[in-house]
């Protein structure tokens, strides 16, 4: 990240003083940033401020001859490897999507050719005004990337969506973007990742679930999208925080999850790390099922969809490379194997599972066995960040060669 620039453009709204907390936030990551301000954006923070936070004058003026002289507003515009807007009034807004420019910052947009990020704040009935969401849409098709808005209180007093998104958020997806750009060893792949439980209704109020927390699935996705590729990742219900940069299927049940998994095919790689249920209920009902008419104790349950078997057998288009998980609490290596073998998957990842302080089932540790063609490696334990990212460097390794499918533009 220390190479990467953005030009930062600050609308003119309350959210602008969330710019100053982003400039910071990206100064931190070792991003730098330089700044336009608008003139609605000088009415809530400063041109000082800002070019305290850069480190750099920051910029309010078209027609500044000094600045045309030294610079110009083509340079200007050009002399990043991003364009973030943020706050993207809808004013900004509409003058991007419709070619006009008539300040700096708009100018900027229309001179750019650099990839365009913006963060939209603006009243709730501004956010979902027809000509808001037209121009939102105009943007979209031309490649503008979309951070938020969130929803929340307004300064206004009102609520909704319109709140501008958070300045970490930002920096996160301005990260992602960065990362997922970047030439690396996974670059041009496009990897498929299961992760977390998957939830089986029985009645209104019952679900057939498990402990994963999803940890190591998400961890696993991040990897693999810092080493360049591009990554889907379904999940089930999780407290994990969705990662920026990747695309994100959220699902509750197996049937939701094999059909999200076979709607990303083709793939290079599928990472099957999610704990999917063995059984659902035959029938689900609508109505809370009464323990006192012993509705609970005779539950007849029918398999779910093995989706590990399902992408490890397909009789064309297989991913390269087919990655299963095998959580044990006994004779961890035997069933491991096992498991590989029945299901018919190219590598296994172990782990024990069993209770205890250190249990890898919801925790922030795991100790691993890789299991391969090649033979059986056990890792030492280690967090699930690092386990991610070594697993992520064998896939890279046995992805060398020539790309099998075309990553999304």
């Amino acid at each position: 990240m220390d190479a990467k620039r953005i030009l930062l453009i600050i609308g003119g709204g309350i959210a602008a003083y969330k710019s100053l907390e982003l400039i910071r936030e990206l100064s931190r990551r070792g991003i730098k940033t330089r700044a336009i301000l608008t003139r609605a954006g000088a009415e809530f923070i400063t041109p000082l401020s800002v070019a305290s936070l850069t480190g750099e004058k920051c910029f309010t003026d078209l027609f500044d001859l000094t600045d045309e002289a030294e610079m110009g507003h083509i340079e200007l515009s050009r002399s990043a490897d991003l364009v973030v807007v943020a706050p993207a009034t809808a004013d900004l807004m509409a003058k991007a999507a419709n070619g006009l420019a008539n300040d700096l910052a708009s100018t900027a947009l229309l001179a750019t050719d650099k990839p365009v990020m913006m963060a939209p704040a603006m009243n709730v009935r501004m956010w979902e005004h027809a000509a808001t969401q037209r121009n939102l849409e105009t943007l979209k098709g031309d490649g503008a990337m979309i951070v938020g808005p969130d929803k929340g209180d307004m300064a206004c007093g009102e609520y909704g969506f319109g709140r501008m998104a958070e300045p970490v958020q930002i920096a996160d997806e301005i990260e992602a973007h960065f990362l997922k750009n970047a030439h690396g060893p996974l670059k041009g792949r496009r990897i498929l990742v299961t992760a977390g439980p998957t939830v089986e209704p029985i009645d209104p109020v019952r679900f057939i679930a498990n402990r994963s927390s999803g940890k190591q699935g998400y961890a696993i996705a991040e990897a693999l999208r810092n080493h360049g590729a591009e990554v889907i990742l379904v999940t089930g219900p999780t407290h994990e925080k969705i990662p920026a940069g990747i695309e994100v299927k959220q699902v509750q049940s197996a049937r939701e999850m094999m059909e999200a998994s076979n709607a990303a095919l083709p793939l290079d790689c599928a990472v099957c790390c999610a704990a999917v249920a063995d059984y659902r209920p035959e029938i689900e009902t609508t109505h809370k099922i009464k323990k006192e008419r012993g509705g609970l104790t005779n539950i007849p349950l029918t398999e779910n969809p093995d989706i590990l078997k399902t992408l490890s057998q397909m009789k064309e288009g297989r991913p390269r490379l087919v990655v299963g998980f095998a959580a044990e609490t006994d004779d961890v290596l035997g069933h491991a194997e096992a498991k590989r073998n029945r299901k018919g998957c190219d590598w296994i990842v172990a782990n024990d599972v069993s209770p205890g302080e250190h249990c890898a089932m919801g925790g922030d540790r795991n100790s691993i066995i890789l299991i391969t063609d090649k033979g059986d490696e056990a890792w030492p334990e280690m967090s699930k960040a690092d386990v991610a990212r070594k697993l992520a460097d064998s896939i890279a390794e046995a992805l060398r060669g020539p790309t099998l499918v075309k990553a999304a533009e």
